[in-house]
């Protein structure tokens, strides 16, 4: 799942680039989708019909009915920077526990001990 929260300059590139994506060919369709996604976080099943095309128009309506909602740049920025923070927090959180499992290494602590060894045996 996607956001649904955007700046209004968010949501007229969204819409732009839907219109190219109704114009383009399968490839440059594929790219639109992909830009979406990573650049947006904008999922377009999240909001479409299955097997029906989904363009600017489509956008226009999910915007009238809230299911896509366009807010001021501080409050999108704001929780731009709390979901980073999760996700970092997660990733550390999985990382902890791979090295707890024995799945991974923990570099860090090795390279600490590396480093008090030969500080206490110099060549």
């Amino acid at each position: 799942m996607g956001r649904k929260k955007f700046t209004q300059k968010e949501f007229n590139v969204i819409r732009k680039l839907l219109g190219s994506k109704m114009r383009g060919n399968r490839a440059q369709q594929k790219m639109v989708r992909h830009t979406l996604r990573t650049v947006f976080e904008f999922n377009i099943s999240d909001f479409n019909v299955q097997g029906k095309a989904f363009g600017p128009a489509d956008l226009d309506e999910c915007l009238k009915r809230g299911r896509v909602q366009v807010l001021d740049d501080a409050t999108i920025e704001a929780m731009k920077l709390r979901h980073a923070e999760k996700k970092q927090h997660d990733e550390a959180l999985r990382q902890a526990e791979a090295i707890a499992d024995g799945e991974i290494v923990d570099w860090e602590a090795v390279l600490k001990e590396w480093n008090e060894y030969y500080a206490q045996n110099p060549e």
